[in-house]
């Protein structure tokens, strides 16, 4: 049976992203000084305009605007006159405390109430659900369309900053379209990219570029042949963008950030939250455990669903689904799954040391699949063999 799939990705450029990553600049500043700081910081921007907003408690300070001038600099925002540079947008902060009504389920969980465990100290922040997902199709055990996107969109970043493309600005976007046959990945069947670009540059020139210097150079070329299609800036030319072409806004890209479209969300974005948020640090969890089931040859294909009452800090249900592909049945899974992996916030944040400046490095080209995030290790895998 053959299907087609399609994931997305966007540069750190794009607006969208450009809140995300001063969210989690914020966050990050604050945290290294204050570990235990309840944070929930939302951005917005438009042209020449940055909105920080939303609910932070913190013994530790924060120079709002430099953070955040900081972050748009890295980016890439840094030439007057196309409608946003970090040294000229206009910065506004309205930023208010966590409501206590939260922090008191957050500060002592139903559960520690009675049973005096520490890892039942912290409740859920929220209730809510959230998942992780793991597959076999690619080395990082995540889906392929999202991985080849995001390859797209990274090397599309390298050649601006690089140098090599010296007309290229910060705001971009890819996409690709997997077939599928019985199952399998067998071929890239579409490319769309689209840059946004300087003046100087003509559309012949740009899409020959980015054809030879980006598409070319960092997708398998085993997977693109003849009947392959390439869409680069498709409506031709993208000289207004970023923050000036489109307003953002922090956790507008959950897809991106996620699975690409192939596992199911919760909904809750990540950036800018304080680990003791589940949105963030329960789905951090259960990609951990879900790489770790597959990574261990229980299943090909691994959903976790876990989900949260408000100040309650074990999870009121957890689910395993493999799709068929599991050695075990979906319950046992689901049972040695709440057997090996604890998630109980507490107990999360510190197994996966989440209390660390670890989070801007999320901020663009998804939160999954990237080395160096503890969620991403696979230490489990040998303890999990033992179940085969």
């Amino acid at each position: 049976m053959k299907k087609l799939f399609t994931s997305e990705s966007v540069t750190e450029g794009h607006p969208d992203k450009v809140c995300d990553k001063i969210s989690d600049a914020v966050l990050d500043d604050i945290i290294s000084k204050d570990p235990y700081a309840r944070v929930a910081c939302e951005v917005c921007v438009s042209t020449d305009f940055v909105l920080i907003t939303g609910e932070i408690t913190s013994t530790a300070t924060c120079d709002y605007e430099t953070v955040a001038r900081k972050a748009i600099k890295e980016i890439g925002y840094t030439e007057p006159g196309i409608g946003f540079d970090y040294k000229t947008c206009k910065i506004i902060l309205e930023i208010k405390s966590q409501s206590p009504d939260i922090a008191m389920g957050v500060n002592s969980a139903l559960e520690h109430k009675d049973s005096g465990d520490i890892a039942d100290k912290i409740g859920a922040g929220d209730q809510g659900m959230m998942f992780g997902y793991a597959c076999k199709e690619t080395k990082e055990l995540m889906p392929l369309a999202i991985m080849l996107s995001h390859k797209l969109t990274q090397k599309l970043t390298e050649v601006r900053k690089g140098g090599e493309l010296t007309y290229l600005r910060p705001d971009g976007k890819s996409q690709v379209t997997i077939e599928y046959n019985n199952g399998v990945p067998t071929r890239i069947d579409t490319v769309v990219l689209s840059t946004q670009h300087s003046p100087s540059v003509d559309m012949e020139t740009l899409r020959k570029d980015v054809k030879e210097k980006i598409i070319f150079a960092c997708l398998p070329k085993e997977l693109l042949d003849e009947n392959t299609k390439y869409f680069i800036n498709p409506t031709g030319r993208f000289e207004v963008g970023g923050p000036q072409g489109d307003s953002g806004l922090t956790g507008r890209k959950i897809i991106v950030d996620t699975y690409g479209g192939y596992a199911p969300h919760g909904g809750g974005a990540f950036s800018g939250k304080d680990p003791t948020k589940v949105d963030r640090s329960a789905a951090y969890m259960a990609r951990y455990a879900a790489k770790n089931i597959v990574g261990a040859g229980l299943a090909d294909e691994c959903f976790i669903e876990v989900a949260y009452a408000i100040g309650v800090a074990k999870p009121v249900s957890l689910h395993v689904d493999t799709k068929g592909t599991g050695k075990l049945s979906d319950e046992e899974l689901s049972n040695i799954v709440l057997k090996e992996f604890d998630f109980r916030p507490y107990s999360i944040i510190e197994n996966l040391g989440l209390r660390n400046p670890v989070y801007s490095q999320t901020a663009a080209y998804g939160h999954f699949g990237k080395e160096g995030c503890s969620w991403e290790k696979l230490d489990k895998v040998e303890n999990l063999k033992k179940y085969l």
